[in-house]
């Protein structure tokens, strides 16, 4: 599909966006978004992460940030079009459950993040997104009804059982070994590109995405072109429509010339 008329673009951040070698978004990426920019085609973000972890990408200028996987999407100008919540139930049988049992979890809201029991692991892994360790959780300071996504570091051998024992209102999702991102149930990227085509009157044919993790997949194959980065998760290679090169070897802007879209 040479050419497509394609009017919205949605881009993961982390491996997608932003490169895990350096930290940055390569010089190709700035420059194909611009060109995209130019042509009056849409940009949105569409990130697992915390509305409040994504300042240092915001200088591309985004028409629309989908955050906490399709929980919190909000407009250029600042309008929350979409904010749904873990329910409530879930938040306090999880908090139970840690009392009891070992197991590190953060929670986020629109309004902070937090985390409780910071192994070596965690540390390596916010410094592999290159955040800050979050607070720690205080337990009688929660708000269980305000939570958006919490993020359970367990293995995927676990998760099941977990899911459906201590979180069954909730989803889980991954794109590391090391931690599920927990929404909630029918909650996804999926979910925000929704509510952005309806902001902007357009037709899901007339959109692309990029990703690289396990919780891109829905919305990579909900749009009308998903591509897959070089680096993405065997998985989401498998049900792409493209699989287009590394982050760091210029895979978006590669893609979006082969598709003649710039």
């Amino acid at each position: 599909m040479q050419n497509p008329n394609i009017k919205a673009v949605f881009f993961d951040i982390d491996g997608t966006l932003l490169s895990f070698k350096t930290h940055e978004v390569p010089t190709s990426t700035k420059e194909a978004i611009q060109a995209l920019q130019e042509k009056g085609i849409k940009v949105i973000v569409s990130t697992g992460r915390s509305i409040n972890s994504i300042d240092h990408i915001k200088f591309l200028g985004f028409d629309g940030f989908i955050t906490f996987n399709g929980g919190y999407c909000v407009s250029k100008e600042g309008e929350i079009l979409f904010r749904q919540a873990i329910d409530p139930r879930d938040i306090q049988a999880l908090l139970d459950y840690s009392q009891s049992n070992s197991l590190s979890f953060s929670l986020m809201s629109e309004k902070a993040v937090s985390i409780h029991d910071v192994t070596p692991e965690i540390a390596g892994m916010y410094a592999h997104v290159n955040l800050p360790v979050p607070p720690l959780v205080e337990f009688d300071q929660v708000d269980t009804a305000s939570i958006l996504q919490t993020n359970i570091f367990l293995g995927p051998e676990e998760e099941k059982v977990f899911m459906e024992t201590v979180m069954p209102n909730s989803l889980a999702s991954r794109w590391t070994p090391l931690f599920a991102d927990v929404n909630p149930q029918g909650q996804s990227k999926q979910v925000g590109i929704d509510i952005f085509c309806k902001h902007f009157n357009i037709d899901i044919a007339e959109t692309m995405a990029f990703g690289d993790g396990g919780n891109d997949i829905s919305m990579l194959k909900h749009v009308g072109i998903g591509v897959a980065m070089g680096n993405a998760n065997p998985e989401v290679k498998e049900i792409a429509d493209y699989i287009t090169d590394d982050i760091d070897s210029n895979g978006i802007a590669n893609a979006l010339k082969h598709f003649g879209i710039v």
